[in-house]
């Protein structure tokens, strides 16, 4: 197979996201490091190590085709000589799904990114996700009644 060279994590970052979005196995086998060391945590799921796993639960995760676009927000990046640590929402728009009332709009994803500087570049070495706390409704303003004075 012929590996595309990450210079920055960030590409990496990049190509993880397009691949899944293409639902492109290849593309996202390529972001990940040759390692039977590398982690994957899908929302709700088992952890699962080493390449034959982690490529089997992509490409049952990609059977059914595209579907869904991400779109990444909050990002906070932690990054060092050979290391990086991305922690991002995921926030996937399931294609022909509205945001009209009544429709189900998928909860974000909280997920944390590893990658490892190696010779062929930069590769994911980690991806958990999880889905993000649901966002309690902000408590109505308390009303404040003046203080009276009685006679």
């Amino acid at each position: 197979m012929t590996q595309k060279i990450f210079p920055t994590a960030q590409d990496a970052e990049n190509a993880f996201y397009e691949a899944l979005e293409r639902c492109d196995l290849d593309g996202m086998m390529a972001v990940w490091a040759e390692d039977e060391d590398i982690v994957c945590v899908h929302p709700g799921g088992a952890r699962l190590t080493g390449q034959d796993q982690v490529r089997e639960s992509w490409a049952r995760i990609f059977s059914g085709g595209p579907r869904a676009r991400v779109h990444i927000t909050n990002q906070v990046a932690i990054s060092g000589m050979m290391l990086a640590v991305h922690s991002v929402h995921e926030n996937f728009v399931i294609e022909g799904q509205s945001q009209r009332r009544g429709d189900a709009v998928p909860a974000p994803v909280v997920a944390t990114n590893v990658y490892l500087r190696t010779a062929a570049g930069w590769r994911m070495i980690v991806h958990h996700a999880s889905p993000a706390p649901v966002q309690a409704a902000p408590a109505p303003a308390e009303r404040t009644i003046p203080p009276q004075t009685l006679h």
